[in-house]
């Protein structure tokens, strides 16, 4: 997988230039012509769990972490086996901390990634994949790594094969959640790296529901963001979404997989899937005075004085997304 030949290094090193653009995952490298037949499942959990941030398409500007090639780039040498590899990325995962980073710049710059709540499997595929396939790059990575290193050896492994097939409700839901949450994600990073944690307040106050308003448009579906501990009491779950929190709280607890529920009504699919905190989620609706400073509770206060989404810990169902499509 890690060519050793150093005619052929020096030619790959030359080719950097001249090659096309690398934003895609189906291009072959150029000592390793094999490809595989069937899509791998760590396919589709990298886009729908790691792109939310990760986000290959975004501008150096808007990003608010770095790409996944980056951190293949780091952490995958010519010598680091699948095992090492996989090892590393899952302690990483599991507690990350400033100490175990690799990417120093990008902790400088992003700070260090909060803890999410993740299986322990999806992540080991989610590994492998990044391992055995090349994945997809900006388009601006490939000079930006040849200027630092001297070379583009650092996205190496077998064509990922693109499947086209009918996609089920549970993943047209899935796409219209996750797109939603990509987009508040990036405008609600950004606002708390820029400009601190009282403006994401106001963000949150006056953006958010319009921009989730511009995904059901663009989506043509109704899509949601309910709790049982709302902060907006227009978003109080109804009796059956109540019911649904509670399946995937008892889930997260008992360690199954969080997998979407869809229900068929009418001529309508219902589609829910939970919102799990995070580190970052509890400067806000974490524990009064221990993790959300007085000022900030100051504004709490001021902005949402019903406001009953606090006293969260990480890995906690803050709520969920409860979307309405035809299909």
């Amino acid at each position: 997988m890690r060519s050793k030949i150093s005619l052929l290094l020096i030619l790959v090193i030359f080719s950097c230039g001249k090659s096309k653009s690398n934003n895609s995952d189906y291009q072959d490298k150029p000592d390793n012509k094999q490809s595989s037949t069937t899509e791998h499942s760590g396919k589709k959990l990298l886009k729908n769990q790691c792109f939310v941030c990760h986000n290959p398409t975004a501008s150096k500007e808007s990003r608010i972490a770095p790409p996944m090639v980056a951190i293949k780039a780091h952490y995958i040498s010519e010598n680091t086996s699948k095992e090492e590899f996989t090892r590393e990325f899952l302690s990483f995962l599991e507690k990350p901390t400033k100490e175990k980073a690799k990417l120093k710049g990008a902790v400088n710059r992003f700070g260090v990634m909060p803890y999410q709540y993740y299986k322990k499997s999806h992540l080991e595929k989610i590994a492998e994949y990044v391992y055995d396939y090349r994945i997809q790059e900006p388009d601006w990575f490939k000079n930006h790594w040849k200027e630092k290193n001297g070379n583009c050896n650092y996205n190496q492994g077998k064509l990922a094969v693109n499947l086209q097939k009918e996609k089920t409700v549970s993943e047209i839901g899935l796409e219209f959640a996750l797109g939603t949450k990509k987009l508040l994600g990036k405008n609600l990073m950004g606002t708390i790296q820029n400009q601190g944690t009282l403006k994401a307040l106001e963000f949150c106050n006056e953006k958010a529901i319009h921009l989730t308003d511009s995904m059901s448009t663009k989506f043509n579906a109704i899509i949601r963001r309910v709790s049982d501990k709302p902060r907006n009491q227009d978003n109080l779950a109804n009796k059956r979404e109540n019911e649904v929190i509670e399946i995937y709280k008892k889930a997260l607890i008992d360690s199954l997989d969080i997998n979407p529920i869809t229900e068929k009504n009418k001529d309508n699919i219902q589609f829910y899937y939970p919102i799990i905190t995070n580190g970052m989620c509890l400067q806000c609706h974490g524990k009064p005075e221990e993790q959300i400073n007085t000022e900030v509770l100051a504004s709490l206060d001021k902005l949402y004085p019903k406001d009953k989404a606090i006293g969260y810990d990480a890995n906690e169902v803050r709520g969920m997304w409860s979307i309405t499509f035809k299909k």
